[in-house]
């Protein structure tokens, strides 16, 4: 069955995101939108996940969870786990590695932990927008032996990517690498390239999907909360070749 994927989504929980940008909100748009899967990646942190899962069964989406992760390098990545209570572990081990700088909520943006019907539970008070004490490749070690999906995110870009801070990709145990445009030989190294939104803002949910073949009984565990039968199918269709960013399919 072809559906549109985003796995790159950022809720008011990332500093650098809408405070309108709700787990509840994103669920609904992408529900609207036309997307099958979708997986809230703030950054450095988990912590609006089960808002999110909560959001997601009740619109009929099925979700994942995660974080965009920052190496120590500034490469951004993407850990991708099928159960809230793994990518709440993982964001919890994270924070152990995340420096305890300086933070102005005014300059920085306000860090809000939500319930599925927008109430405020937490203010943050420390900046996940800090890159952690890991080194790119440590990360990707990390989150794959704990079970994660690892995805370097916007490898393509200027800046906070492989080719921004790297130059170049180096081996990982990469499920598929994220990119704006299609990217060069040296940015994907042979990995399954997909394409995602990075929606901060309402208006950005749903921009850049991926087309993926997954099996309806995949789809229909992740609707009913079996996330991790859902990441299995999806890490599965990506090695197959079962997917097309958006560059291929609305050319």
């Amino acid at each position: 069955m072809r559906v549109a994927v985003d796995l790159h989504n950022h809720s008011c929980l990332s500093p650098c995101a809408s405070l309108e940008q709700s787990p509840s909100l994103i669920a609904r748009l992408a529900s609207e939108r036309g997307l099958a899967v979708a997986a809230l990646t703030d950054h450095n942190s988990a912590l609006n996940c089960p808002a999110f899962r909560e959001a997601c069964l009740h619109e009929g989406l099925a979700p994942l969870y995660g974080m965009e992760a920052c190496s120590s390098e500034e490469v951004h990545v993407l850990c991708l786990f099928g159960g809230v209570e793994a990518a709440l572990d993982f964001g919890a081990f994270l924070r152990t590695r995340i420096p305890d700088l300086p933070y102005d909520p005014e300059k920085l943006g306000d860090e809000v932990v939500v319930d599925a019907e927008e109430g405020v539970v937490e203010l943050l008070d420390y900046w996940l927008g800090s890159a952690t004490d890991l080194g790119f490749e440590e990360l990707c070690t990390y989150a794959a032996e704990r079970g994660s999906v690892v995805i370097p995110a916007h490898v393509d870009r200027p800046f906070y990517s492989v080719s921004s801070q790297l130059g170049f990709l180096p081996p990982g145990p990469y499920t598929a690498v994220e990119a704006v445009r299609e990217p060069a030989r040296a940015l994907s190294m042979g990995h399954p390239v997909i394409s995602g939104s990075d929606a901060h803002y309402p208006e950005h949910v749903a921009r850049r999907p991926t087309m993926v073949d997954l099996p309806e009984d995949a789809l229909a565990a992740g609707r009913a909360g079996r996330g991790d039968e859902l990441l299995i199918a999806l890490a599965e269709a990506l090695a197959a070749g079962r997917a097309e960013p958006y560059w291929v399919y609305r050319s």
